[in-house]
């Protein structure tokens, strides 16, 4: 149902392969899910990651058919606490992460998505946390990163009228990071990542560590992080390689008559 494909010694993908039920994830579904997060997290190579689902869908969260024999309080915790966890972790990796969307992206779908750094949508995919037409919230962390991403005031209205975003729409609002063509995402996203891990490694860390550092702490805080980055990378070889490049190309200074 995970499918982990290496594209190369830095990328791989991580696929959802329900294509029958539109990439649903079961119980099985979701400890497979996080178990492929641990062994992106354990990864000394990989340099970005990208998460597509089989067939026609990404993913239309979690599978309502298994879930609906588990609808107590302690179910509740279960689902919340294990994919909520996962998500987490995976928004938490060091190195770029990519959703490459064809189809749905719905319910814990879209949450899943959201947990992206980047998000690529082909046409015909769709974005939406649905949860309200359940009677249920996000849980997956969704909610949140939803109000990071549009602010408070349309993330109170998709989430409380369940509206579902076309391409065009997620796009527009920033939920989507680029558009492509139908069947196209997943080559998008491989071109994308290949673009980034072309970027030295420890600066493209550096750069989400502040990025990520700026949606919790305090202004001042993110500021000192930020500052705080910098000293390394200006004397890290990178640097020194890529201005000393810079240099070497520079006609010379005429000298004063």
């Amino acid at each position: 149902m995970i499918e982990w494909i290496t594209e190369s010694p830095s990328v791989a993908v991580l696929r959802l392969h329900r294509p029958e039920a539109r990439n649903a994830l079961t119980w099985s579904g979701m400890d497979l899910f996080a178990r492929a997060v641990e062994r992106a997290e354990g990864s000394d190579h990989l340099r970005a990651l990208i998460i597509t689902g089989a067939g026609e869908a990404f993913c239309s969260g979690g599978d309502l058919f298994e879930l609906h024999d588990y609808l107590g309080h302690a179910d509740g915790v279960r689902l919340a606490q294990g994919m909520g966890e996962a998500l987490d972790r995976l928004e938490a990796l060091p190195f770029p992460t990519l959703a490459a969307i064809e189809g749905p992206a719905l319910g814990g779908g879209a949450e899943l998505a959201l947990a992206c750094d980047l998000r690529i949508a082909a046409d015909g995919a769709v974005l939406g946390m649905m949860h309200v037409r359940l009677g249920i919230t996000p849980a997956w962390g969704g909610g949140q990163r939803l109000l990071r991403l549009v602010g408070y005031a349309r993330a109170f209205e998709w989430l409380t009228t369940g509206r579902v975003l076309t391409a065009d729409e997620a796009y527009a609002h920033g939920v989507v990071n680029r558009r492509t063509g139908r069947g196209q995402a997943l080559d998008e996203a491989r071109a994308l990542a290949e673009a980034l891990t072309a970027r030295d490694t420890d600066t493209v860390r550096a750069v989400k560590r502040l990025l990520r550092g700026g949606l919790t702490l305090p202004l001042p805080d993110a500021l000192f992080a930020e500052r705080k980055e910098f000293p390394d990378r200006w004397a890290s070889e990178a640097h020194r390689a890529a201005s000393a490049a810079f240099v070497s190309r520079r006609e010379p200074r005429p000298r004063p008559a």
